[in-house]
């Protein structure tokens, strides 16, 4: 192992840069840069390094002495520092968009859980028996199973936790725990997705149904694949054009009609707009009077009108907003 990755090693050896270096090299790469006071602010406020990921459909593709291509530095013709900053823009509203969705979808699931588990019991989630047993096999070479260590997190976050009702809870039922309904309170995105993976198929099933959703795989596979798009929204980081690294299940022709246009189009799933496409559909379910749909489409009409850029890059297809599911 040692040997492989010495084998491997590359040193990092590019030098600092100041402002006005960064914006020299974008110049001597093909980049132009009208307004150098403008671009210097940019880069001083975002950063080069995170600005770069916006200008990446701006680079040409080189060619190797093998045939194959790979993405050079130096920049397409016609290509201008603003339509790298435009496209941050967009992003950003973009984010908001979606954290701002994915946020009454966490808050809905959260009430679904406690809803459905709590039938068992006010601490059933500490129950190993209410849960599935795959959730608690101890899967080798890790010491404990995804269960316990869900468990010992919440637990954490129980004894810790600054939140005003937390605080009330220890102060009031000092060293009981809490039931499924105030725990849940403390759970991010992450572990109630954990969570929801873990439970017994009839309760996912319950809280499926309550969804509309006649398959629960598809509301687990649903909520993970949200989990890891709020991950990179709460970090900032670039969303537009970004493959699905948790890719979400799609039902089967005809099972939820308004996605059979994502289903006919090949790895119609490893592109955002199969993620919003899933935030419209369990929005309608949540709340049908909901605008978010609107908003969406006002955002996107938006993008920003640069050279080498479109919308479909994200998978949206031709006259998208047409189509029953916006409706």
């Amino acid at each position: 192992m040692q040997a492989s990755a010495f084998l491997f090693f590359m040193p990092y050896n590019k030098p600092y840069l100041t402002i006005p270096q960064q914006r020299a090299l974008l110049v001597s790469r093909g980049m132009a840069v009208p307004d150098p006071p403008k671009t210097d602010e940019y880069l001083q406020r975002i950063g080069y390094y995170r600005l770069s990921a916006y200008w990446f459909p701006f680079r040409k593709l080189s060619q190797l002495q093998d045939g194959s291509f790979k993405l050079g530095d130096d920049f397409k013709d016609g290509t201008e520092f603003k339509h790298a900053t435009d496209l941050y823009a967009f992003d950003k509203g973009l984010r908001l968009l979606v954290l701002d969705a994915i946020e009454r979808i966490e808050i809905s699931v959260r009430t679904e859980v406690a809803l459905t588990i709590g039938r068992h019991g006010p601490k059933a989630h500490r129950d190993p028996t209410k849960v599935d047993g795959r959730f608690t096999t101890i899967v080798q070479p890790k010491p404990q199973s995804m269960y316990t260590d869900w468990l010992n997190k919440l637990s954490e976050k129980e004894a810790n936790s600054k939140e005003e009702f937390a605080v009330h809870f220890r102060y009031r039922y000092n060293g009981d725990q809490m039931p499924i309904w105030i725990a849940v309170e403390l759970l991010d995105f992450g572990p109630l997705s954990i969570f929801l993976s873990g439970m017994k198929y009839a309760d996912l099933q319950s809280i499926a149904a309550s969804y509309g959703i006649a398959r629960p795989h598809l509301v687990r596979s649903w909520i993970r694949s949200l989990s890891a798009i709020r991950n990179v929204c709460a970090h900032h980081s670039r969303l537009w054009n970004k493959p699905l690294i948790d890719q979400p299940a799609l039902p089967a022709q005809g099972e939820i009609p308004e996605f059979d246009h994502i289903v006919a189009t090949p790895s119609g799933n490893h592109r955002l707009y199969a993620a919003l496409a899933i935030i419209r559909l369990l929005l309608k379910r949540i709340n049908p009077r909901t605008k978010w749909a609107d908003r969406l489409k006002a955002h996107v009409a938006t993008f920003p009108g640069a050279p080498n850029i479109k919308i479909s890059d994200m998978g949206f297809p031709t006259d998208w907003e047409n189509l029953p599911l916006w409706n």
